[in-house]
């Protein structure tokens, strides 16, 4: 199966304090977004998952292109999270095809990472905002990387596309002051706590 690839997005953002204190390194938020050519627009398919196989070197070469937007060091992430917009043409279904190559192409890339890659798929138009969930990539329970990214690309997904997206992060949140599981106290290294 092809994989028709119109762009790939990259954002990333450089955040140095969120109304508090300066940080003393900022924390880097990112997301790239691959627009590709949905095959199964306009019609239901039922046997789909031969696409999961044809995606996954789209998900190696995003999760790299998106670390490499962000230093190119892999033990500088601490959260992640995937997401898709499937075009109106397309159905929820399309977008899950996504959970495998990118969550694992990610897992691969960072080495040890060991969470469930927090996700979003949604039907929507051009310009339709995706806010892709951030957790620790360690330990899913750390409540200090219970973040999100906003992304968006003007043009996409067009009814027959869909905006397959994946997202880093160097931190958590800016001032975390929640309490809960902190990342030193990750002990258990079983993807939650």
């Amino acid at each position: 199966m092809n994989v028709d690839v119109r762009k790939i997005v990259v954002g990333v953002e450089d955040v140095r304090h969120d109304g508090g204190p300066k940080l003393d390194k900022p924390i880097l938020k990112g997301f790239v977004a691959a627009i590709v050519k949905n095959p199964f627009a306009g019609r239901y398919v039922e046997d789909i998952q031969g696409m999961m196989d044809a995606l996954k070197p789209l998900g190696l070469e995003c999760s790299t292109t998106l670390l490499k937007a962000m230093g190119g060091d892999p033990k500088s992430i601490e959260g992640y999270g995937k997401g898709s917009v499937v075009g109106t043409a397309g159905e929820l279904e399309h977008g899950a095809l996504w959970h495998v190559p990118g969550g694992y192409a990610m897992r691969e890339l960072l080495g040890q990472a060991l969470s469930i890659v927090p996700s979003m798929t949604k039907i929507g138009t051009v310009g339709t905002i995706l806010d892709i969930p951030l957790h620790h990539k360690d330990a899913a329970y750390v409540r200090s990387h219970f973040d999100g990214i906003t992304a968006f690309v003007a043009d996409s997904p067009r009814p027959d596309e869909i905006m397959f997206t994946l997202a880093m992060a160097t931190g958590g949140r800016p001032h975390p002051r929640m309490g809960g599981l902190t990342q030193d106290q990750i002990s258990k290294w079983d993807g939650q706590r």
